[in-house]
């Protein structure tokens, strides 16, 4: 139990979330609305990885999480890595269950698209890739 917020931050691509965390009766919202009114089914289940591992924990908190830049899979990325940072932080135990489960719900993948090169029309590789070796 805290009774100061806990804020975290996760990127993915261009996406940008901003997560604060604090004790509640497990409330989630993302930019002003509920997990549900979130874009599509798929992107949800994205979102509530974290919260369904940490199970009891999320129960006890509300998660108010701002997202923009990038698109719907970017900032569903983002959010999912903000909120496991805040529960991760709130509960000790609960980051060896996300290291466990998957790396990436507390490292963020830095992974970004590769800058186009000048005299190529927009094209990211500066030589023409060989398909022969």
């Amino acid at each position: 139990m805290t009774d100061t917020p806990i804020h975290t931050s996760g990127k993915r691509k261009t996406a940008t979330a901003r997560a604060t965390l604090t004790d509640g009766n497990g409330n989630i919202t993302i930019n002003g609305h509920t997990i549900d009114e979130f874009t599509s089914y798929t992107y949800q289940l994205k979102i509530k990885e974290p919260l369904l591992l940490a199970e009891e924990t999320a129960e006890d908190v509300n998660i108010k999480v701002n997202v923009e830049g990038g698109g719907v899979n970017g900032q569903a990325s983002a959010a999912r890595l903000a909120i496991a940072k805040a529960m991760a932080e709130y509960n000790e135990a609960l980051k060896d269950v996300y290291e466990d489960y998957d790396r990436h719900l507390l490292v963020a993948d830095v992974r970004r698209k590769e800058t186009r090169k000048p005299n190529r029309q927009g094209k990211a590789r500066s030589k023409r890739q060989k398909s022969y070796r």
